[in-house]
């Protein structure tokens, strides 16, 4: 029997693929489980639009993410934090502080994709912003004393 997946299915293919299965598997474990769709040639044609719009749509996501990454790439960041006259930070810079001083900027970065260790010194710091699709772009972090 001819199938359409309708999710990912482990070790079957995914979503949107159509598929020979087993009569008994597809009407009782995958139908009913709304895994998958008897394959007509309506439906066949329905799920190739599908896919083309989902690959059309990732393109168009990565060439964003790359955009982004290119700008990103370089960028100098400053922020203030209280300091010791050593030079030695109260408390370290955060992810959430970065992705603000970002965000002032123009970008648009989630503080979970900013990689920074603890920084606990005033003075040049690099950061790794780690971006979809595997990007990563390199910024230059400036620590002011307040």
């Amino acid at each position: 029997m001819k199938v359409i997946l309708l999710k990912n299915v482990p070790n079957l293919g995914e979503k949107n693929d159509v598929k020979e299965v087993a009569t008994g598997y597809a009407r009782n474990f995958l139908m009913p489980k709304g895994l998958v769709k008897e394959a007509t040639p309506e439906t066949i044609k329905e799920a190739e639009l599908e896919k083309e719009k989902e690959s059309n749509m990732a393109e168009a996501d990565l060439a964003k993410t790359e955009k982004l990454a290119q700008q990103l790439e370089g960028q100098v960041v400053e922020v203030t934090a209280k300091a010791s006259e050593s030079g030695t930070l109260f408390a370290s810079v955060s992810a959430l502080k970065i992705a603000g001083a970002l965000k002032d900027k123009g970008f648009s970065v989630q503080k979970e994709q900013i990689q920074a260790q603890h920084i606990k010194e005033i003075g040049e710091h690099e950061v790794v912003i780690n971006l979809d699709h595997g990007l990563d772009s390199r910024i230059t972090l400036i620590i002011n004393a307040e």
